[in-house]
């Protein structure tokens, strides 16, 4: 990607939480020269996988397969006394896919927040991480619901459907409804060995630094 079209998510993203509004923590704000003057916070920062993170899962096509993070809070995994939960905002472009992809450790609840319709398809895995065709009952505000591996699940703001470990899942908001503001809550999150993709995702290449950053992203060092 290049470092314009992740200046350019940033600040849509920033739009997003203006406009329903949300407030981040101060260091969500920091440039990337504020960060690098505060060695020992950006430390814990990128330890625990804080702040911001634009991917376009290797797809060098980020406005139809793309997603903008923010991690508000989070623990390491196994080390004692860390938190065992996590919490995240989603910014999902209308259109804009997250790949079908599962999890072995973590079970997370869904939360469209604001704006559009969040789209969501699952599928059940064998112990081989095959997909299957067998239907899957997700719980959508707590209460049960069954659905054909694949079938869509339409979430307008404020529902929320809990993902149990081993599910496969893609999201996407729906074309025409505009951007989605996504809420995640979740047991402790490692985006470094807990996300397993159904097709294999390209390569993520190096940043092409077309401009200066507008926020550092806490997988690339600090900016």
């Amino acid at each position: 990607m290049k470092r314009s079209e992740i200046n350019a998510a940033l600040r849509r993203a920033s739009e997003t939480l203006e406009r329903w509004p949300w407030s981040l923590p101060e260091w969500g704000y920091w440039t990337a020269a504020e960060f690098a003057a505060r060695p020992q916070a950006a430390s814990y920062l990128r330890a625990h996988q804080l702040g911001w993170d634009v991917t376009d899962f290797g797809s060098n096509r980020f406005a139809e397969c793309g997603l903008v993070l923010f991690c508000l809070r989070n623990g390491i995994v196994g080390v004692e006394g860390e938190r065992t939960y996590a919490e995240k905002l989603l910014f999902v472009e209308e259109g804009q896919v997250t790949p079908t992809h599962r999890h072995a450790a973590k079970m997370e609840d869904i939360i469209n927040r604001a704006g559009g319709d969040l789209v969501i398809e699952f599928a059940a895995a064998d112990t081989d991480g095959h997909a299957l065709n067998d239907d899957v009952t997700v719980p959508v505000d707590g209460l049960p619901h069954r659905l054909a591996a694949w079938e869509p699940l339409v979430l307008g703001p404020g529902q929320s459907v809990t993902i149990r470990t081993g599910l496969y899942h893609r999201f996407y908001g729906r074309k025409g409804g505009g951007p989605v503001l996504v809420g995640e809550v979740s047991q402790v999150n490692d985006d470094n060995s807990d996300n397993f993709f159904l097709e294999p995702i390209g390569r993520f290449a190096a940043i092409e630094e077309d401009e200066p950053p507008l926020r550092p992203l806490w997988n690339e060092g600090g900016g």
